[in-house]
């Protein structure tokens, strides 16, 4: 039974660290895309919204997500799909696209913002931080008193 009591804190602290790294390299995608001095035109083809939760009485949240297009230099035309964008922004509207050229190209329409970005980057990666010394804290905690308990017999 105490193989739950390793193998949960494990599992989380295995999601935290992917989600860590999720999180930093969006970050430097994003970053690349504002560095590299590359612009465009774009045009936003459509701007949806998704809901989560709601259910049990519990809160909802709503992501606003649009999907632009723009055309490189070279005649290639790229459409992404962006979340937590402006709500002012509309199908049909058009907007300066940030991008990074190469093999896979990376976008955004986000205006740079790299106080911003990086603050909100930190934060995350402090929280799932907290979240992984958390279960390791855990895991040596209940090791303890596996180990005290056997040895007082039980």
């Amino acid at each position: 039974m105490d193989v739950v009591f390793y193998a949960a804190p494990g599992l989380i602290m295995a999601v935290a660290i992917f989600m860590a790294y999720r999180v930093v390299r969006r970050w430097l995608q994003v970053r690349g895309a504002w560095n590299s001095g590359l612009t465009a035109e774009g045009r936003c083809l459509r701007a949806f919204t998704t809901t989560h939760g709601g259910g049990h009485d519990t809160s909802v949240r709503t992501t606003l997500h649009h999907v632009y297009e723009f055309l490189t230099p070279d005649g290639r035309v790229i459409r992404f799909e962006e979340e937590d964008g402006p709500a002012t922004v509309v199908e049909g509207d058009y907007v300066t696209v940030y991008y990074s050229d190469g093999r896979d190209v990376v976008a955004t329409a986000h205006a740079p913002s790299r106080v911003k970005h990086a603050a909100a980057t930190v934060g995350i990666l402090a929280f799932l931080g907290v979240v992984v010394v958390f279960c390791v804290g855990f895991v040596v905690a209940s090791t303890e008193v596996f180990a005290s308990s056997q040895a007082a017999g039980f």
